[in-house]
């Protein structure tokens, strides 16, 4: 219960960039208030709709994005958000699995909250996403995890490919570097 309202309170922090976001925001507290299990629990989708935490690591314009084997698609790194992990322990655990280094945060609360189904290998879900932002360094050499990953790159944040991305990428980034 202490978690649950502890997560309600991070989404709660988001200041919506616009109204498919707020509504968004709004559903996504309604559906943790309801009280159904908000974590995955089983792979690849059980339930069908859970917690996800993204991390954009990023250096001044330039965003790192992982090629990901399974969702066959160029998205910030992340992962499914444990039972009885708070979203931002799982950045801290996800940045030090998948790219080998510690995690700084920019923010410590999200920029942005999206509700997406997946597609790629593991299709028909929902991904209720909590995008954080970590402090990048485009010169560090990275171990990342080549079971996850074919590769990964820095894209300036005008080359990301939008045709291979997360549905929200636009909205992220948008939101993200606004002036």
């Amino acid at each position: 219960m202490i978690l649950r309202k502890s997560i309600h309170a991070e989404i709660t922090s988001i200041k919506p960039f616009d109204e498919k976001e707020r509504k968004t925001q709004f559903d996504v507290l309604d559906w943790i208030d309801s009280g159904v299990e908000i974590f995955r629990i089983a792979k690849p989708a059980t339930p069908a709709k859970h917690l996800v935490s993204y991390f954009a690591v990023i250096d001044n314009d330039y965003i790192l994005l992982v090629d990901h084997i399974n969702a066959q698609m160029w998205l910030p790194t992340g992962g499914h958000v444990e039972p009885d992990e708070h979203p931002r322990e799982t950045v801290l655990r996800e940045v030090k699995e998948e790219l080998g280094i510690e995690g700084k945060f920019l923010q410590e609360t999200p920029v942005l909250i999206t509700s997406t189904k997946t597609v790629g290998k593991t299709k028909g879900h929902t991904d209720v996403c909590l995008w954080y932002v970590l402090k990048g360094d485009k010169n560090e050499a990275l171990d990342f995890d080549r079971t996850e990953f074919y590769q990964i790159r820095w894209f300036h944040k005008n080359d990301v490919p939008m045709d291979r991305t997360d549905p929200e990428m636009s909205r992220f980034l948008s939101k993200l570097f606004k002036d």
